[in-house]
Order: structure tokens, then sequence, then C-alpha cells
């Protein structure tokens, strides 16, 4: 069989080759049809509006999958285990000259220069390298080191659903009107909903990570369904708000990023009221959401205005002066100040540990 030639697609002022643009990225559904890599491309041309307005100078980790997605594929997380897909932190080679890169510096102190979109090409150009999803950081080209976005992630842990998730994000988006600061919510593209707010870029990830840490908690205090806690054993059938998402090298799927999940779902910006309605998100999906975005984009006005995070930082200091301290980084952080032991409860209690999270052997 001959080798289908490449295709070329209008990125605003330039065009773009696309490689094996027959390429099947997504197998048909029940409810939907197979998506080839050229209608990947074509799609993040056609939601142009909002997915620069979510990536536009951001330094930026591609998720991609480059043979495509299937049920039952897996993401390497770089940790030694293998993967039909992978993160690139790093330019790949080869990037065509419009692609202009930014510095960023991991929690290790090693720096890479990031993909970081200046104009619609950049993206197609990373469908042409097999990226899905996007994963942008909080933080803008002129100042990497002070974000300008707190994330809220409503995780659904096992026993839950997107439907507690929906309802656990109307009572957040309540408790941010009372704090005076306004929440744009979205979709995950899977089980979950983020709600991002703008900040002024003055705080450190740190400040930003205390914040969502008061908020999370006082959302536990207003619903029971609710948690922060960090070891998964502890969570219950809850929706855990995944606060260490605010840290330096944690991102979160971009609006209008794909998902590989079957049927091409995307990670879709909604009104609350909308998201109050949705009682299945895979209903937004590659060909949906480009026949959606014709209407407008729910996040068209993210920009207009940046809130202080001053309320939320006295809410975490009255938390530290009641009592409530540090949570748990990642385990890839270094040991942070504050930090409980980084010890499973379960095995702390079998066990004997001192409070830097070593272990203590029996006397």
């Amino acid at each position: 069989m001959a080798k289908t030639a490449a295709a070329m697609v209008q990125a605003g002022d330039r065009e773009v080759r696309v490689s094996s643009p027959d390429r099947v990225i997504y197998e048909a559904t029940d409810r939907t049809p197979e998506v080839t890599k050229l209608m990947v491309a074509e799609y993040f041309v056609a939601v142009e509006d909002g997915l620069m307005r979510a990536l536009r100078d951001r330094p930026t980790a591609l998720e991609r999958w480059p043979d495509g997605y299937r049920e039952g594929f897996r993401l390497s997380t770089g940790y030694g285990d293998d993967g039909e897909g992978f993160y690139q932190k790093r330019v790949p080679k080869g990037a065509p000259d419009y692609v202009d890169p930014v510095r960023i510096t991991f929690p290790s102190g090693r720096t890479a220069e990031e993909i970081c979109s200046t104009e619609i090409a950049v993206p197609v150009w990373c469908a042409q390298m097999g990226t899905l999803t996007f994963h942008p950081w909080p933080v803008r080209r002129a100042d990497v080191d002070h974000p300008d976005e707190l994330r809220i992630d409503l995780d659904p842990q096992p026993g839950t659903g997107f439907a507690d998730a929906v309802r656990v994000a109307g009572v957040a988006d309540e408790l941010l009107r009372e704090l005076g600061l306004v929440g744009f919510p979205k979709t995950s593209g899977n089980r979950g909903v983020h709600v991002y707010v703008r900040i002024e870029p003055r705080w450190t990830f740190e400040d930003v990570r205390h914040a969502a840490i008061a908020f999370g908690r006082e959302l536990a205090r207003r619903d029971e369904q609710v948690t922060t806690a960090w070891w998964k054993e502890e969570r219950g059938e809850r929706i855990f708000v995944d606060f260490n998402q605010n840290n330096r090298d944690r991102t979160i799927a971009s609006a209008y990023s794909l998902r590989p999940k079957p049927g091409a779902p995307v990670s879709t910006p909604v009104t609350w009221s909308e998201l109050a309605e949705v009682s299945d998100p895979r209903d937004f999906n590659l060909f949906t959401v480009t026949e959606r975005v014709a209407d407008g984009d729910p996040w068209a006005a993210i920009d207009e205005a940046s809130y202080s995070l001053e309320p939320l930082l006295d809410l975490w200091q009255q938390q530290v002066d009641a009592g409530e301290g540090e949570l748990n980084f990642p385990p890839d952080y270094p040991k942070m100040p504050g930090e409980p032991p980084r010890v499973q409860p379960s095995k702390k209690v079998a066990e004997h540990w001192d409070e830097q999270g070593n272990r203590v052997e029996g006397t």
C-alpha cells in the first residue's frame, strides 16, 4: 500500500505539514467516528481562540501518543515504567523556528527549555508530533516563578463519580464567591472537574499551594464528601482536592485538550449553569466541541480580572494557628520544611517512625 502523502494544515499565517494524516488516533466507538491525525491537527485550529487562551506564553509539557490511543494503552510516568504515551518536557529536536521556548526550573534545580505557544501553529505542529494533551504551567513567559492561576482539581475517588464532582464544584463556587474570587469551571475530560481562578502573579508556588490547601480544608468542613487527605487509604468515597497540582512542575490538562480515552473526549470549559446540567462528560468530544466553539468560549472573560490570594492565605494562617499545618508533597519532591513524615498511616501504625519519616528499629 502506498504511503499517504503529507497534508498541509493552515494554522494562522502558517502552513504546518502533517505526515501520515490518515493514521487512526482514536478508533470509532458507538458514540463517535474514528479520528485521524489530520483531524486532530484541524481540531486544534478549530478551537484556536480557547486553546490559545489556555496556552499562550505558558511553558507547556506535551502528552504525546505517536501511534494514537487504544483502550488499554498506558501513559509512561518516566519512573521506569513503559507505556505507549509519554510526557515531553523539553522542546523536541527539529522543532521549527517559530517554536520559541522558555526556560523553566524543576524542583530538583535542573532547568529545561520547554514549549511555549505564541501562535496556533505551535499546537498544530505538536499534533504532528503526536500530542493530544497540553499541560501548561500556571505561569507566563515573563515571570516563570510566580503563578497567575490557582487551580482547584476535584478528583473523584473510587465509589464516587462525575456527578459527585459536579455537586462539590457547586459548593466550591459558593465558597469562592464568599472569598471575593471568581472561578471558571471545566470538565477534566475524564471523571473530574477543574476550577481555575486568575490571580495576581505576586506569590510563590508554595503560597499558591497553601491557598489550595486552605480552600480544600474549608470546602471539606462544609461538605462531608470532600477530603484533602494525601494518602489514598484515608480518602474514602469522597472528592479529593488535589492541592499538590499547584506545585512547581505539576500541571493539569489544558482547556480544549484532547484526553487519551475512547471517543476523543475534550477537557471542556463550561459556565456554572451548564456544569450543573452535564450528566456525561463524554458528550464533550472532538466532534461536539468543534461545533460548540462556534457559539464562543465560556472562558472568554477569564483574563479580564486577576484576584488577590490574600483571603485564602489569611485562611491558611488561621488554620495553621489552629494546629493544621503543612501537608505532604509529591514523592519526587525534596523533603520540604514542616512536611509530615512521608509514611503511609497504616505503615506508621504498624512500624516505628521518627518525625522525619525515618524508620526506627525496635528496642
